[in-house]
């Protein structure tokens, strides 16, 4: 069904832009982040001419894709990103590779010129098919119709791609679409009804079910492991004393898992599960993958929409085709019917012997006291972005109990741009960014963004480069470490957010800390930013005393 529209509001006279806005509509898609171009004026006309589409403007398109997929978390819901032809679409491809391994339902819109005018030495032009590659679920090139056949057909491949974006685990989806000159001709006073094909998912067989209740119920030390994309699942997670559960971005216990390796790294075995649920995507911390790996005799069932054999473990021994949610209602079934909690028991002393050693550890003025104090008294309504590298693994050391990081492919490009898209989505929702200098940096121009408010808050750890690399060992011995490899640099956000009308504080010690993040915390109409000035040998060396503790008390 075509959008309601005001009636003043002609359409584009393209008939693929039409069907296509009209089966966007119809398949529920209703934001769409728009970049300026001229090729898809006419895309860019129609999304902003249905009352049904919100359309989000934002120039730079690296950072539009990001801000698409913060947006989709923030709605958990599809949104499209309309670019113009040429490079535009490759600015995408970040994004798009983030969003298919995080299984984020964008609609990727791009336009192109006509077949014949691709290689033939013509502006902003490139063989825009296929362009995504295996980043994407579907790629179709739509025709421009001719006749009905034709109109038939560009149904079907618009059916096709909203399709693939919602199937099994779900995810990107890319449009491409020809527009021949004249290309702002807006005659059409309505949107074409066009054949809306509806999916039908399966849900999971009382047989896959029946497998996961008596493994959990049946093994004597079951693990349920819950990766980045289990965010959203908390609420579905078994009842605390009946199942040993690993999380990062779903910790509702709040297990300091790093902290509690590190305590027991002599002793692993005993805590070495005999039978493992893994379901959501991938875990941040080394050590806890190498600690599941370690578990060579466990039973080991991945759980996805797919039914793909994705396996951190190199050792699974089924795979369970179905939603999260609905695997997880079968655990915490299974659960509820065990009566041996000795496991569990072991894990929950270690947390709480652990947990009580890092919370009465006060770190020295440091990246690591910025982010504890960041993360202290948060309002429960709050919703928290990451950064890659130690701004994440900082942010564990809190234990929050929720958060979202771009864990697809751990890229820093666009940390900031998604927390900025989240925060446009939930406008009432306080978004806090943890981010680090490089991240912040390389991203800015997600403050360059005319759909920004009070609610986004951004805590820039700024301590001169790519700290994280001090941490791997050898890396001391070669010459090109602190220029090449942890990029060393003294800029500093003053500048970057006056030109961009964001309030700015820095703070470079103690005092500076405390009134800084009280201000952080406090009511504005724009966004803001703290800036923690740091050194880089400092937040190593913070680090390192911080998690000596837990050698130290085995």
């Amino acid at each position: 069904m075509p959008a309601d529209k005001n009636p003043t509001i002609m359409y584009s006279d393209k008939e693929n832009v039409n069907i296509l806005t009209s089966l966007l509509v119809a398949h529920g898609v209703r934001h769409a982040v728009v970049c300026p171009g001229s090729r898809n004026a006419p895309l860019a006309h129609n999304l902003n001419a249905c009352d049904h589409i919100q359309c989000y403007p934002v120039t730079d398109e690296r950072s539009a894709g990001f801000f698409a997929l913060g947006l989709s978390q923030a709605l958990q819901a599809p949104v499209a990103v309309c670019v113009t032809s040429g490079s535009a679409l490759l600015n995408l491809a970040p994004a798009a590779a983030e969003a298919f391994y995080q299984h984020c339902p964008l609609v990727i819109l791009s336009a192109d010129r006509p077949e014949e005018q691709i290689d033939q030495l013509m502006g902003q032009t490139l063989p825009q098919p296929d362009a995504l590659g295996r980043m994407v679920r579907l790629s179709v090139t739509l025709p421009e119709p001719k006749d009905a056949a034709q109109r038939s057909y560009c149904n079907r491949l618009v059916n096709e791609a909203l399709i693939a974006m919602r199937r099994g685990e779900g995810g990107p989806t890319h449009i491409n679409i020809p527009i021949s000159e004249p290309l702002f001709q807006f005659s059409c006073a309505d949107l074409p009804r066009e054949r809306r094909i509806s999916l039908h998912c399966p849900t999971l067989s009382p047989d896959a079910a029946l497998l996961l209740k008596q493994a959990i119920t049946q093994a004597q030390r079951p693990m349920l492991c819950l990766g980045y994309e289990a965010h959203c699942l908390t609420s579905n997670l078994p009842e605390a004393d009946n199942l040993t559960v690993l999380s990062e971005s779903a910790n509702r216990r709040q297990w300091p898992l790093e902290e509690m390796l590190i305590n027991i790294q002599e002793n692993w075995q005993d805590y070495l599960p005999d039978l493992i649920v893994y379901i959501g995507g991938s875990f941040v911390s080394k050590r806890v993958k190498a600690f599941l790996k370690a578990a060579e005799d466990a039973r080991i069932i991945l759980v996805n929409a797919d039914g793909l054999v994705a396996d951190p473990s190199t050792r699974c021994t089924d795979v369970v085709q179905a939603l999260s949610a609905e695997a997880l209602q079968a655990v915490s079934d299974g659960a509820k019917q065990r009566t041996n909690h000795t496991f569990f028991q072991r894990w929950q002393q270690l947390a709480e012997r652990v947990g009580t050693q890092a919370t009465r550890h006060t770190p020295t003025f440091s990246s690591l006291l910025a982010v504890r104090q960041l993360l202290q008294d948060l309002p429960p309504q709050t919703m928290l972005h990451c950064g890659n590298s130690s701004a994440v693994r900082l942010a564990l050391t809190c234990q929050p109990t929720h958060f979202f990081v771009n864990r697809g492919v751990n890229g820093i490009e666009g940390s900031l741009s998604a927390a900025a898209g989240f925060a446009a989505g939930q406008p009432e929702v306080p978004v806090f960014c943890l981010v680090g200098d490089l991240s912040f940096f390389y991203d800015q121009n997600a403050l360059w963004n005319q759909n920004l408010n009070g609610n986004l808050r951004i805590l820039l750890l700024n301590n001169g480069g790519g700290s994280i690399f001090r941490m791997l060992g050898g890396l001391e011995q070669s010459e090109a470490r602190n220029r090449m490899v942890m990029a060393e640099h003294h800029t500093t956000a003053a500048g970057i957010c006056k030109q961009n009308d964001i309030e700015h504080r820095s703070a470079n010690d103690d005092n500076g800390l405390s009134e800084g993040i009280v201000w952080l915390k406090g009511k504005s109409q724009r966004p803001r930013v703290l800036e923690v000035i740091t050194d880089s040998a400092t937040d190593e060396q913070a680090l390192k005393t911080y998690y000596r503790l837990f050698k130290q008390h085995r």
